[in-house]
């Protein structure tokens, strides 16, 4: 594994960037799920990956599972979490996140992992097992799953399609000509191909990407990716501003400010998005549900 050399921001955070501190009591629900998941030796990508909206998420009761461990085997230089040799999947631990959802009473789960190129299914079975565990314990709860790429084998994919989750999420993350700095490991063709292979599978299926801006992409490169994202059969984005995990992670080139992240919404939405978030605070799993319901009611009308 390649070292990081440590490298001070040399940007200061402007002041769309602070948030404010909830008060007692969502801070009390926030410990109270925190609880569970310790309870149930869970982890979740909110902590893992140390998103911004995590204390706002909790309090809502909604949170992001991440499956097969804590220890992922690629090396992105933008994400915090963990890096090394993971341990063999948990067969347990489907049924842990199923009571998890049951006990937080959510309506709409949203299940990830780390990245598991020591599987030769890169954790394809551990995802669909997951997804009909909810299902059994939380018949009504609908579910999302946010995949890793598989290292394009379609036999994962449609294992996973097999399980039925209502929504297919993989984040392409940037622009092509950033990937070997922000993802060494990864492909942008690559994960191209696993979101139109999944559109092309399952037409009914609602697939979904997302993106960080703030990383030295052009904005003409931002809705070119959104352009393919569409040719993809994506119906929902998410873009949101890259947030320097520790000093050991990529430097952010730009602080994005917010009425670019509208204009960026009102395009993707011309270019025929059903339901878009843009915000510096973004993240893959923001508004999920919310989501979900923003594309359903559009087929419905």
């Amino acid at each position: 594994m390649p070292s990081r050399v440590p490298c001070p921001d040399a940007l200061p955070k402007p002041r769309w960037l602070y948030k404010k501190i909830p008060c007692t009591d969502l801070t009390r629900v926030f410990a109270n799920m925190r609880a569970i998941f310790e309870e149930l030796r869970l982890y979740t990508v909110c902590e893992g990956a140390r998103c911004p909206n995590q204390m706002d998420c909790f309090a809502e009761g909604t949170a992001t599972f991440m499956i097969l461990g804590e220890i992922c085997t690629r090396n992105c230089r933008f994400c915090a979490v963990k890096k090394g040799n993971p341990k063999p999947p948990d067969p347990e631990e489907p049924w842990r996140v199923a009571e998890a959802v049951r006990r937080l009473g959510l309506t709409h789960a949203v299940v990830t992992s780390v990245t598991r190129d020591d599987l030769p299914d890169g954790g394809a079975f551990q995802f669909a097992q997951t997804v009909r565990a909810i299902r059994r314990l939380n018949p009504r709860t609908t579910v999302e799953v946010l995949v890793p790429d598989f290292k394009d084998d379609e036999r994962a994919l449609q294992e996973v399609l097999e399980a039925e989750p209502d929504v297919l999420n993989h984040n392409v993350e940037t622009v092509p000509r950033l990937y070997s700095m922000v993802r060494p490991q990864a492909n942008y063709e690559r994960s191209l191909h696993l979101l139109a292979r999944a559109h092309k599978i399952k037409p009914s299926l609602i697939t979904k990407s997302g993106l960080m801006v703030g990383l030295g992409e052009s904005e003409e490169e931002v809705l070119k990716v959104l352009e393919d994202l569409r040719a993809a059969g994506c119906s929902i984005v998410t873009i949101g501003q890259y947030l320097r995990p520790s000093l050991h992670h990529l430097p952010v080139a730009r602080y994005v400010p917010p009425d670019e992240f509208e204009r960026f919404k009102q395009i993707a939405f011309e270019m025929g998005f059903q339901f878009v978030a843009s915000a510096p605070f973004v993240r893959s799993s923001y508004r999920a549900a919310k989501a979900l319901q923003a594309v359903r009611g559009n087929h419905r009308g």
